[in-house]
């Protein structure tokens, strides 16, 4: 026969090509490595499936906010009517307040501030308070000994914020 198999590899039968007999199996090992796999396939479900629920909860946070601030440019763009529209009813001479058409103009500025404070729309206080960089944005600095240093002593231009974002910072002037 053939002298390259050992003996007893090989069984054969009368009219039929040898034929290997199956090698011993370990099944101890083959279970092992099967749980090892399965171990292994169920740490990475596991791990997609937090990854999964990260970026759905990701993605949740992000629309919520996209819709909170999708007004934002608007209101923006409304800012300096809003100022326009103070400014010309600080300026009214007393006697001329109370003409119905002036009451009603201040009425349509409650209005719109109404409408505006609705969105979440809020002034930011500056008069008095610290100088705050991400809220105020200092163009003068007054030497005073009547107030302390760094507060905020007039307001030039009325800043906003949105849900806590600034929209427009305050245009103060430092001590």
């Amino acid at each position: 026969m053939v002298d390259d198999v050992e003996k007893g590899d090989v069984t054969e039968t009368p009219g039929e090509a040898p034929v290997a007999e199956p090698a011993p199996v370990d099944l101890e090992a083959e279970l092992a490595q099967a749980k090892a796999q399965a171990t292994e396939y169920l740490d990475q479900w596991r791990r997609t499936a937090a990854d999964f629920s990260n970026y759905r909860k990701r993605m949740e946070r992000e629309r919520e906010e996209m819709s909170r601030f999708s007004n934002a440019l608007l209101l923006t763009k409304l800012l300096p009517v809003l100022d326009d529209l103070g400014r010309a009813l600080a300026t009214l001479p007393p006697d001329l307040r109370h003409l119905t058409w002036i009451e009603g103009i201040s009425l349509i500025e409650r209005k719109l501030w109404f409408v505006l404070e609705g969105e979440g729309l809020k002034a930011i206080e500056a008069v008095g308070q610290p100088f705050d960089p991400t809220r105020h944005e200092a163009v003068l600095r007054e030497e005073t000994t009547a107030h302390p240093d760094g507060q905020v002593i007039a307001e030039l231009q009325r800043g906003y914020e949105l849900h806590g974002r600034v929209l427009r910072p305050s245009l103060v002037t430092v001590a």
